[in-house]
């Protein structure tokens, strides 16, 4: 039998343990005599009752005589009590909360975790942190076991905490992973690739990212198409501005710059128009707004036979869709290429890239991304070569913290306010960049942070206000910039910090690419030493009641995730839409259209015998003539159920605002 005795405060504590379990465990305290330490008050009780009862303290000498004596710390008067009946101890490393509940956990390097200055076993660390866990709300099974993994891994109760409870947390506690940054590969100076002199000098480049370096390898400047895949902020940009310069210099033809978002192409149509103003016209081409503002006008050309034309792809889209030609077109490049994959928007992007191939069949074309699923099995569909350059140009550190959504504010404000105090080695101030799910949220976070030193930054701004917070941001006169969806596709806002408040966008959860390509923002070369992205998930939060799992599960699950490859399946609404938009640009050409879909990156329903029966199109001879209404299906960016829809409407309600609220109904309802 070993007797185990634990020194506790004014007593101590026995357990008499036969190897497996104890059998019987006690109390006693020690006095001090004129023959020195003895016991009293001894008290033992089995460990299935809830009472003691006393005991001669004889007996205690007895027993202490005849097994094998261990203590869990060297106590003096413990000590000098066995010394004076030649009773030899030895010292054990037991789990103290495990003693307390009548317990022996003996403790090694396998089963012992850090928790404050002592150790405790593995069992009663994850029990000490799953009850902090219930004070923050229900966590989902993915997220108690990832805990469970931070604690194997840590070995350490406060490290693991200091994600619940992030007022206490120290640097590096809430770290989930860091991304080093790799040495770059060596670069040819801009005068030394083969581009014309004439752009070399007012290109504002002197050497080149490793990422160019690798396309102009790759063949860039010998007119192959590429797919590059590379972080934010390494350059891909200026790769098509190499291949469009150089071919429009060299007379192979025009420059299409296309992008997703209105304010990305308004950014690159100025700084375009302003660094190659005495070498090409530069035009922009985006959707027109309904509202005739100062602000809603056009930001400037217009033309489409400019030798650059920048534009959204719905912009550039309506040329086609409305029978209009796009002649000597020399390079194509689309920004953002992962857009394929957006459910409302990617069949456009896809139909847009086969009709644009189809018009101009020597084209180079260049598909720019910084995260995309399979990258290689997309090139090989686009028939592109791939140039992948996964190293980011600063080290990038990623935190998760789990909280409350009532401290997220809190939060948020200290860590902008102590990014913007730091100073890179560059000499530029640490800014922020908070991605949030909804508008109205945005505003409530960059009034709680401070006016003087953040705004609000999102698609319901007018163009104005949006070029005024672009300004201030990057002349670094506010600290932080709050956005939905806007700033993730790529406007260029150089931040330090990304913090995610919410991990949705309206209601619905962040795919794996959404959060990388939004993650990407945080950490530019010529601004910053390193990148920080902090995420702030709420355990058991949701946005929507069809969501799957919850904020804290979603946090691990992206910062884990792999994406998936891009292998869209269109519907019938899909599907028609591009069928009419194709037709219109082939003039009716069944086997052109045909073939239209088949360069096509995603899989198209056979929608002829709809359209035919629907008396949308006449089929003859193998042509297809468009009705006026299958004119305005293309033209209007729907398909074929929502354009029945409206002629219905159109029929039964006189009032235009009764028919747009009964398609937004039926559309709702569709998608729910």
């Amino acid at each position: 039998m070993t007797v185990i005795i634990a020194p506790q405060r004014g007593a101590y504590k026995l357990l008499m343990f036969d190897g497996r379990s104890v059998r019987e465990t006690g109390v006693f305290e020690l006095v001090k005599s004129s023959r020195g330490y003895r016991p009293t008050d001894l008290k033992t009780k089995q460990p299935n009752r809830r009472n003691y009862q006393n005991v001669p303290t004889k007996k205690l000498i007895e027993r202490l005589r005849k097994a094998d004596v261990r203590i869990t710390k060297a106590d003096p008067a413990l000590l000098a009590f066995l010394g004076d009946f030649q009773i030899t101890p030895s010292t054990v490393d037991l789990c103290r909360i495990c003693l307390l509940e009548d317990r022996v956990t003996a403790l090694s390097k396998k089963n012992a975790a850090k928790f404050g200055r002592e150790r405790i076993c593995l069992e009663c660390a994850e029990r000490e942190i799953r009850r902090e866990m219930g004070y923050l709300g229900r966590f989902g099974d993915r997220s108690v076991q990832h805990v469970r993994s931070l604690l194997e891994s840590y070995r350490d109760v406060d490290r693991v905490l200091a994600l619940l409870q992030p007022e206490q947390r120290e640097k590096g506690q809430t770290l989930f992973d860091r991304l080093e940054a790799v040495r770059p590969i060596e670069t040819a100076h801009i005068t030394q690739v083969d581009v014309p002199p004439a752009f070399a000098k007012v290109s504002g480049v002197e050497y080149l990212t490793p990422v160019q370096q690798l396309a102009v390898n790759a063949g860039l400047l010998e007119g192959e198409d590429l797919l590059v895949v590379s972080a934010t902020a390494s350059g891909k940009t200026f790769i098509g501005e190499m291949a469009g310069m150089k071919n429009l210099l060299e007379g192979r033809g025009r420059l299409l710059f296309l992008v997703p978002l209105v304010a990305l192409a308004n950014q690159k149509y100025l700084r375009f128009k302003e660094r190659y103003k005495d070498l090409a016209t530069v035009s922009l081409q985006v959707g027109a707004s309904r509202l005739n503002l100062p602000e809603t006008r056009p930001v400037g050309e217009r033309s489409t036979r400019a030798q650059i034309v920048v534009g959204t792809y719905e912009g550039l889209d309506t040329v086609f869709r409305n029978g209009r030609d796009l002649k000597d077109i020399g390079t194509v490049v689309i920004d953002e290429v992962q857009n394929l994959e957006e459910p409302e928007r990617g069949h456009r992007l896809d139909g847009l890239i086969a009709r644009i191939k189809y018009t101009s069949p020597n084209a180079q074309f260049l598909y720019l991304s910084a995260t995309i699923g399979a990258p290689s099995t997309l090139a090989q569909k686009l028939g592109a070569r791939l140039v992948r350059y996964d190293s980011r140009p600063v080290p990038l550190e990623r935190h998760l913290i789990f909280t409350e959504k009532k401290k997220k504010i809190q939060f948020i404000t200290t860590m902008v306010r102590e990014e913007f105090a730091r100073r890179s080695s560059k000499g530029y101030r640490g800014q922020t960049i908070v991605f949030t799910n909804a508008r109205a949220r945005c505003h409530t976070l960059a009034d709680a942070i401070g006016a003087n030193i953040a705004r609000p930054y999102h698609s319901g701004l007018t163009s104005q206000e949006r070029r005024q917070v672009e300004d201030l941001f990057s002349s670094q006169k506010i600290a932080c910039v709050v956005t939905t969806a806007a700033l993730a596709a790529g406007v260029d806002f150089p931040a330090s910090q990304v913090i995610f408040d919410a991990l949705a966008m309206g209601i619905k959860w962040l795919t794996v690419q959404e959060f990388n390509q939004m993650l990407g923002r945080a950490g530019r070369p010529d601004f910053h030493d390193e990148g920080k992205v902090v995420i702030l998930a709420e355990p058991g939060a949701t946005y929507s009641r069809t969501s799957k799992g919850t904020e804290e599960e979603m946090a691990i699950a992206l910062l884990k995730g792999e994406m998936e490859e891009v292998a869209p399946v269109y519907g019938v609404e899909e599907s028609s839409e591009e069928f009419a938009a194709n037709a219109i640009v082939c003039k009716g050409d069944g086997a052109e259209i045909r073939r239209m879909e088949a360069v096509m990156v995603g899989t198209t329903e056979p929608v002829l015998d709809l359209l035919v029966s629907r008396r949308l199109v006449r089929w003859q001879k193998g042509h297809v003539d468009l009705t006026d209404l299958a004119m305005v299906m293309a033209r209007h960016f729907i398909g074929v159920e929502r354009l029945l829809l409206i002629k219905d409407l159109v029929g039964e309600k006189d009032d235009p605002l009764d028919i747009l609220a009964e398609i937004d109904c039926t559309v709702r309802e569709v998608e729910h």
